[in-house]
């Protein structure tokens, strides 16, 4: 699988103040990749140096396999944090708007104009000016916007801010969707659980170095506090597997027994049961999600 993105030793520093110190960043074509970190950690100015809006003071760039700003841009798309939805068009004409920026002409234009009002269910809408539309249905029509000239790669800054839960989830299948059908999304986003919802891959950035990166099941394993729960139908039970495993928090008829939730872990700790003859109710795995992950990782003050 090629990288849409390739980033490497990528730094950016303003005056004595450095932002970014020397990162790297590989994201495979047709996968999310979505980048967390405090406020100030730089997770903005990464944003901005790949979408081109700013230069790096040094580092290598490659996006969509292309160097060159032009390049560059006529292969992304970029919906911010602030939408770009006018007010005082329909959602129709904003659509068009793009298309005629684009340079589409007239006929493709009204063309994708009306496809993408479907495919965002926005048809009922479509005449309607977009200062009366809800939030989750300009948010719809900002990303829409953005898929007017047909972006391979797609950076998402922020995509639900404001959104209620359902709009919130309507808008992550609409991003499911599009990785379906083979673009590629990069995602900034302040809501850990959309993170762990949506990306193939997570970095976390903090003092404008990558401090980890993987899976979210991955970045949870390296927190403490993982464990197995056991619940035994009796406190002979109980007491048996207390003393074969040692340490051990109790609760009620359960021991909580240390563990990183891996299946080599949770299958060795059941072949020692099994091995003791000790019958278990109930088993239960617990690990760190990644609200925790981001407080181990992340500075506790934001940067200034």
């Amino acid at each position: 699988m090629t990288n849409a993105i390739s980033v490497v030793g990528l730094r950016k520093a303003y005056g004595d103040h450095t932002v970014l110190d020397g990162i790297d960043i590989q994201v495979p074509a047709g996968t999310i990749f979505s980048l967390l970190g405090p406020n100030g950690a730089g997770k903005t100015t990464t944003v901005n140096i790949l979408t081109t809006l700013i230069r790096a003071d040094a580092g290598d760039v490659a996006i969509m396999g292309q160097r060159e700003p032009d390049a560059i841009r006529a292969a992304i798309g970029v919906t911010g944090q602030f939408s770009a939805v006018d007010n005082l068009l329909t959602a129709e004409e904003n659509l068009i708007l793009m298309a005629d920026l684009h340079h589409l002409g007239r006929r493709a234009g009204r063309r994708v104009a009306a496809d993408l009002l479907e495919r965002f269910d926005l048809v009922a809408a479509a005449r309607k000016t977009a200062a009366t539309f809800s939030g989750g249905m300009r948010r719809r029509l900002d990303l829409a916007m953005t898929l007017v000239g047909g972006p391979r790669l797609i950076f998402l800054d922020e995509p639900t801010t404001g959104l209620d839960p359902r709009s919130r989830r309507g808008m992550w299948e609409i991003i499911r969707d599009l990785v379906r059908q083979g673009t590629t999304v990069f995602l900034t986003t302040q809501y850990l659980e959309e993170a762990d919802q949506l990306a193939d891959r997570i970095a976390v950035l903090n003092g404008g170095r990558l401090v980890a990166e993987g899976t979210a099941d991955e970045l949870k394993r390296m927190i403490p506090g993982g464990h197995v729960r056991l619940r035994f139908a009796d406190a002979r039970g109980l007491e048996s597997a207390a003393y074969a495993l040692g340490a051990a928090q109790r609760d009620d008829l359960a021991l909580h027994v240390p563990s990183d939730g891996s299946l080599r872990s949770v299958k060795a700790l059941l072949d020692r049961l099994d091995d003791e003859s000790i019958e278990v109710e109930q088993l239960s795995i617990h690990t760190p999600d990644l609200d925790d992950v981001f407080l181990a990782l992340t500075d506790k003050e934001p940067a200034r």
